[in-house]
């Protein structure tokens, strides 16, 4: 007989504990692996709710400092982008070039210098409760500079890349072609608010009639690219699902010039005579009114769309920030034709529209968080290129 054999003991299992941040990439170093230009629409999207609340006409107890929360929130996710994307470019360049060359992703480097020009017309509005108003001043000296040029670099070099290095069919018109001539209307606006804090005149007025310069650039290079949206819609139809929420962005110039009139009237005064600034005002209203009524037009049409599409199935991706800015636009509109007009009517739909964007930016931030910094799949570089159209 022989004896037995001692049985050999067996150690536990031990299983790596799984991380509760960025689950879905391979490693943490990812995280700016693949971060396209419109991740800034997030801090357009975020910055515009502080903003829009900051001018409603119906202030109660505790808005202007959730606005002010919202701008604070807006303005670190700017600083924290900004450092991504330098880290991008500089770990990732191929990726990046990448993304510049692609006819999809290209059009929206119009994103970084509009989230920029939100951030600093927040920090004027709100943010000089926490700063003061000369820090806040100067914060939104400096972020207006650099949003305006980057705005016109963006309004001239993309256009041109899409007019000799893109290829694109009739049906790939989307609202997507707006974001890179869209900053300078933002400026115009922003550049509103300055008007006061500008030295008197000739800087005054050189800064006031260049606003009204960039809503015009922007105006009817917008126009031009709505007529090729709309006539998409009726040849092609609505397209991808995942592309739906950009027919939003339509919005975007429509309320920001209706937004950039009336603050360009309101502080005109400081920069022109009464007679001329009389004049500007019967102009923003007598506009506003009128691009009103095609952006509640475009509201019903792109409302029906995205509930038609939702039903069926509309997949969730960063696009979803088109929710949000443009409905801001329209709600700073609303504001400045409230206040200029005095009518009731006007003031409620303010107030219906913020309802709205509100709701909105907070179901897209929540599912950008869980899709991002929860499981990191927003983040994590895809398995091809984007597709072409």
């Amino acid at each position: 007989m022989t004896a037995a054999t001692p049985p050999t003991p067996t150690l536990p299992l031990v299983l790596p504990r799984p991380r509760r941040f960025f689950r879905e990439l391979d490693r943490p170093g990812l995280i700016v692996s693949n971060l396209t230009p419109n991740w800034f629409a997030s801090i357009m999207g975020t910055g515009i709710v502080a903003t829009a609340a900051a001018g409603s006409p119906w202030q109660f107890p505790g808005l202007r400092f959730g606005a002010t929360i919202v701008w604070a929130g807006a303005a670190v996710l700017l600083v924290a982008l900004t450092v991504a994307t330098a880290l991008h470019w500089r770990l990732h360049r191929s990726t990046a070039r990448g993304h510049v060359s692609n006819p999809i992703a290209g059009h929206f480097y119009g994103a970084p210098p509009m989230a920029v020009l939100t951030v600093g017309a927040g920090t004027l509005l709100l943010g000089k409760d926490w700063i003061g108003v000369d820090a806040a001043v100067t914060v939104d000296w400096v972020l207006w500079s650099i949003g305006t040029v980057a705005g016109l670099l963006s309004a001239v070099l993309i256009p041109y890349v899409a007019f000799t290095r893109y290829r694109s069919t009739p049906e790939a018109a989307f609202g997507g072609w707006l974001m890179p001539i869209v900053p300078p209307m933002v400026s115009a606006s922003t550049g509103a608010l300055l008007l006061p804090y500008a030295p008197a005149g000739q800087v005054r007025a050189t800064l006031l009639w260049a606003c009204y310069g960039f809503f015009g650039l922007s105006l009817v290079a917008s126009l031009a690219v709505i007529g090729l949206i709309w006539g998409r819609l009726v040849h092609h139809g609505v397209g991808a699902p995942a592309m739906v929420p950009t027919l939003w962005i339509v919005l975007g110039p429509v309320g920001q010039s209706i937004t950039a009139v009336n603050l360009l009237a309101e502080n005109a005064r400081s920069a022109t005579d009464a007679g001329t600034a009389r004049a500007l005002l019967v102009l923003a209203l007598v506009y506003g009114f009128a691009m009103l009524g095609f952006a509640l037009l475009w509201t019903v049409i792109a409302l029906a769309v995205t509930v038609r599409t939702s039903r069926r199935h509309l997949p969730f991706s960063l696009t979803w920030w088109s929710f949000t800015f443009p409905v801001g636009t329209c709600v700073t509109g609303l504001n400045g034709l409230a206040l200029h007009s005095g009518l009731v009517a006007v003031q409620v739909l303010s107030v219906v529209f913020l309802a709205g964007l509100v709701a909105a930016w907070a179901v897209v931030a929540v599912r950008t968080f869980r899709g991002s910094v929860l499981s990191g799949a927003l983040l994590a570089p895809p398995p091809a290129a984007l597709p072409s159209r």
